[in-house]
């Protein structure tokens, strides 16, 4: 992939800049089941189905609460992100190396809050590398992976859908993003025939320079 004709880096903040087995997901999870049982009254023995069904039906499982029972989104963010990121997260030296390979603008486009999003990127280290932060209070009432979603990040960041590179581990945020015409990197455990492939977010350099990688 030519780097000269990519004017800005899009990237997924969660489970995208850090591992996904790192723990961060995991206590995510644990704080919406909760939420589900302890503020909304759910049965614990529905709320795994629950939240399965809402994340494929409406993207995330805010945005089908948000549907379907009028939570407010404030309190279920304020809620879900609540977790000791400094337990699964630490600077990593590295990633700041990596990005500043890497010249294009860089942004992030997540479907949690810019709260969170701050915290992660200063947990790890790298706050000053990203000039803006498309967080889902901005792309309201939609979410990745639709089209809408897209249709607002973009905007926000200026630029045509070809001279920006979604780097994100969903295949649906991917697709979204080629359907528009932006260039696509995968990340994680689920590849997509469709784009590029990296196991973490440290091989993206490989995605440009591939003769310079190990």
């Amino acid at each position: 992939m030519d780097l000269s004709q990519i004017n800005c880096l899009v990237f997924d903040l969660d489970d995208t800049l850090y591992p996904q087995d790192c723990g961060v997901w995991h206590m995510i999870r644990d704080r919406i089941h909760r939420f589900l049982i302890k503020e909304m009254g759910f049965p614990p023995d529905v709320v795994t189905q629950l939240r399965t069904r809402l994340y494929q039906q409406y993207g995330t499982t805010l945005r089908g609460l948000q549907t379907e029972y009028s939570v407010n989104m404030d309190t279920y963010l304020d809620y879900v992100h609540a977790v000791p990121l400094e337990k699964a997260l630490k600077p990593n030296p590295s990633m700041v190396h990596m990005l500043n390979c890497l010249p294009p603008r860089k942004v992030i486009f997540t479907n949690a809050s810019a709260n969170h999003a701050s915290r992660v990127l200063y947990v790890l280290g790298v706050s000053d590398h990203f000039k803006d932060i498309i967080d889902v209070y901005t792309i309201a009432p939609y979410c990745k992976p639709e089209v809408e979603a897209f249709e607002i990040a973009l905007n926000r960041i200026n630029e045509e859908p070809t001279k920006c590179l979604l780097i994100d581990d969903s295949v649906k945020n991917l697709k979204t993003a080629i359907s528009l015409g932006m260039k696509t990197v995968g990340v994680g455990n689920h590849p997509f025939d469709s784009s590029p492939h990296i196991e973490n977010i440290m091989q993206l350099p490989k995605v440009f320079f591939p003769d310079l990688m190990p």
